[in-house]
């Protein structure tokens, strides 16, 4: 039963999906700002993001950083939910990590959580405590775009393969959780770093929600007319 609802649950958030990608498109292009006068924190995020992608046809692949990265984040949203982390093993062909509890946070925070990005932050904000503002913000940014491309190219490599993670919740409900909460943390990012604010941010998202689920409405009530004629 449990699975059925959250089948359910997954299709009913289809809709926010296709939302949540086309307000991050406006959130990049309200950031960017004005032709002629684009923001440099936006355009080092999407150069942080490409230079990966080349190293990632380029060079050999971080598996291990890859591995390591997503045991931790099991560990640390394990300790954040109560739970005690023990016996962390990572291999060039998987890890693993016990933990006394778990949940669903807990078990797919590493597919929406990008570790690397999170240290990045961390990094970031423990330099600002001493200087303000942030030094060379671009490239703190560009970090931030390397860093998530890594995250997010080793999710997809990851969820092509059957994953015990992403099964015991079900796979629909699983894959929409993961696209949202990604989708989500970029906006973020974005907000807090670039013109666009998270005023910028809530007007994008909750408009572009709206849209699509009032759309949904429409057609749904349309079709059910036209069946009971």
């Amino acid at each position: 039963m449990a699975n059925f609802l959250r089948m359910i649950l997954g299709v009913a958030l289809l809709p926010a999906c296709w939302s949540f990608a086309r307000a991050l498109a406006d959130c990049v292009v309200t950031a960017a700002g004005a032709p002629g006068a684009a923001c440099p924190e936006s355009i080092a995020l999407v150069g942080g993001m490409a230079a990966f992608v080349l190293c990632w046809y380029a060079l050999p692949r971080l598996t291990r950083t890859y591995v390591l990265g997503h045991e931790l984040t099991h560990a640390i949203w394990g300790l954040l939910f109560g739970a005690s982390p023990s016996r962390l093993r990572v291999g060039a062909s998987g890890g693993s990590v016990r933990l006394t509890k778990t949940n669903m946070l807990i078990t797919l925070a590493p597919y929406f959580f990008p570790f690397y990005t999170f240290v990045v932050i961390v990094a970031a904000l423990v330099v600002r405590v001493f200087a303000r503002p942030l030094p060379f913000l671009p490239l703190w940014t560009f970090m931030v775009g390397f860093t998530w491309a890594f995250h997010v190219l080793f999710t997809l490599e990851t969820l092509s393969e059957r994953q015990p993670d992403v099964t015991a919740y079900g796979r629909l409900f699983s894959w929409t959780f993961i696209l949202l909460m990604n989708l989500l943390l970029v906006m973020a990012w974005l907000a807090a770093v670039t013109p666009l604010g998270f005023g910028g941010m809530w007007d994008a998202v909750s408009s572009r929600t709206a849209s699509a689920y009032s759309t949904l409405w429409s057609l749904s009530c349309r079709s059910l007319r036209w069946i009971l004629r």
